[in-house]
């Protein structure tokens, strides 16, 4: 297998990167407020359409964690790793129903903000720090590690100088703003669903032609219903079915997608719940908007999110069968590394393996995927910083212009954090599971906060601050007294240990009466229009019918 780009291949990416430079000048120059307002430069308030709003979130969303880590699982697991993705989609529907109302209504622009609206100040605080060191040292630096792994793949260069450059194009993009990012993700959007959907071609046509007769994608498609009819299901059953774990052993696949269980238990519902609902780098795009313009957004993002398994769950698949048939000795040697299988190898590896010029196409199409996650997590690390923690305890009275500089220097020092220590991701197996399962120890907890402060009138500080204090040292008990317990599950019980001490702590602050700093709760806020029902309606039809084909 040649590493390496050829002219053509560089060529088509240089531009792409001068598209998004020049449109990203231009945005910032002509679509800017005249003055450096802080609201313009984290939120673009008022100025984003839903369409920009909808690409901004999945741009945000679909990085190296899905390209490779993703699609890594894809050949670990299968098809069933297409849940989060199929979740997620129904997720955002859901939220755009009934969270949006509650953020917008109030005026509640970063979710620290409504903790300290709704609850008070201290909790705020401590959970502004909590969301800092998640989105720096597992989103942030995750998405530089998994990034570099795939351009070092790709290209030949050193894993550190990959890195070195996904950074600094996400920190020139990061710079302008919100409204920059918002606007370049359109741009970055379309080459990562073009240059994904050709990559996903040419996979299953290769599938065809080195194990079938060389007739093109449709017999590629058949060819993993018959080769891996195994990773065709999107249930498991616990010891059903054992997978490489990515560190030289095998591990049983209902450990990461435990099955039914993950439905009822909530694991799924809270992963998805808490990251596009109480996530700063993907509620903020909706936030400067007015309601049905937000709406519109979170279902555009919707549909596209139902895009992404035939983007990244496929090529998986289809190296898994390349891989199991020993089709391509480049193939095999790519995807293990001195011995151990490396499922995180695996779309790198048929990257390689693209023609000319298409090749450029997809290392642009994965450029713009991670240059926009890591925009969009830098940009809310510096909104939460400056207006949670900042100004309320540095400098309450810095200028516009101050806020604006000194979260353009938070967006910088933290970059450079997550840079330092992504080469020591390498230690963790798979870079997917990785960021799901470290997130979900602190997810339950907040989402239990968010969930009964917007509906309960009478949860209380108490019961909030309980929530955000039992999630992690729960996580963490049930992590390593109940090991084989799937992490998924694990986040289920400790949200409803969460929801159980957040509701005994609140009756009995209250006293059985409303707390005065509780939401009101119009019933017209949550009444949408015709066309948004049609849009959800096909939204649930589809992730109703995959389940029904492939339970």
């Amino acid at each position: 297998m040649k590493l390496g780009l050829e002219s053509l291949d560089y060529g088509i990416f240089l531009a792409y990167f001068i598209i998004v430079s020049i449109y990203g000048i231009w945005i910032y120059k002509n679509k800017g407020t005249k003055s450096a307002d802080s609201k313009d430069f984290f939120l673009a308030e008022g100025s984003l359409t839903w369409w920009a709003i909808g690409a901004s979130i999945i741009a945000s969303n679909i990085s190296a964690e899905q390209f490779i880590g993703m699609s890594g699982q894809a050949f670990q697991l299968g098809l069933a790793i297409s849940a989060y993705e199929l979740i997620g989609a129904i997720s955002l529907v859901v939220i755009a129903v009934y969270f949006l109302p509650m953020y917008l209504k109030n005026n509640i622009y970063t979710m620290p903000q409504f903790l300290q609206v709704r609850y008070n100040g201290s909790l705020a605080t401590i959970m502004a720090v909590f969301w800092l060191f998640l989105y720096i040292l597992v989103n942030l630096t995750s998405i530089i590690y998994l990034g570099g792994i795939s351009l070092e793949k790709m290209t030949g260069f050193s894993f550190m100088s990959c890195a070195i450059f996904l950074t600094i194009f996400a920190v020139i993009i990061t710079l302008g703003g919100m409204k920059v990012i918002g606007y370049t993700d359109v741009i970055q959007v379309v080459c990562l669903v073009v240059g994904g959907l050709a990559t996903t071609y040419l996979a299953l046509d290769l599938l065809s032609e080195k194990v079938g007769d060389g007739n093109g994608v449709f017999e590629g498609l058949r060819l993993i219903k018959e080769k891996a009819d195994s990773h065709l299901h999107m249930i498991f059953k616990p010891n059903e079915f054992f997978v490489h774990d990515g560190k030289g052993g095998q591990t049983d696949a209902y450990k990461q997608l435990p099955g039914l269980m993950m439905f009822i238990i909530g694991g799924q519902w809270i992963v998805n719940f808490n990251y596009f609902g109480c996530n700063q780098y993907i509620t903020q795009r909706a936030l400067g908007a007015n309601l049905s313009t937000a709406r519109n957004g979170l279902l555009f993002a919707a549909f596209l999110k139902m895009l992404m398994p035939f983007i990244v769950v496929l090529p998986g698949l289809a190296a898994y069968v390349l891989f199991q048939e020993n089709a391509d000795p480049a193939i095999v040697n790519g995807i293990t590394d001195n011995g151990i299988v490396r499922p995180d190898n695996a779309y790198p590896v048929l990257l390689n393996i693209l023609p000319t010029g298409l090749k450029g196409l997809a290392f642009a199409a994965l450029t713009a995927a991670i240059v926009a996650s890591l925009a969009g997590k830098a940009n809310s690390v510096s909104t939460i910083y400056m207006l949670d923690i900042h100004k309320k305890f540095f400098n309450k009275n810095l200028s516009e212009k101050q806020t604006v500089l000194y979260g353009r220097v938070a967006i910088i020092i933290s970059f450079v954090i997550a840079l330092l220590i992504s080469p020591l991701l390498k230690n963790f197996g798979q870079g997917f599971e990785y960021i799901q399962e470290y997130t979900g120890f602190i997810s339950p907890g907040i989402l239990c906060i968010f969930l009964l402060g917007f509906f309960w009138k009478k949860a209380s500080t108490g019961g909030a601050l309980a929530a955000a204090i039992l999630s992690i040292p729960l996580s963490a008990l049930f992590k390593y007294q109940f090991e084989e317990m799937p992490f998924l599950n694990r986040m289920g019980y400790v949200f409803w240990i969460c929801v159980a001490a957040h509701v005994i702590i609140s009756l009995i602050q209250s006293k059985g009466k409303d707390n005065p700093k509780a939401f009101e709760l119009k019933k017209d806020w949550f009444k949408v229009e015709k066309s948004f029902v049609a849009g959800a309606v096909g939204v649930f039809a589809v992730f109703a019918l995959i389940y029904y084909i492939f339970w």
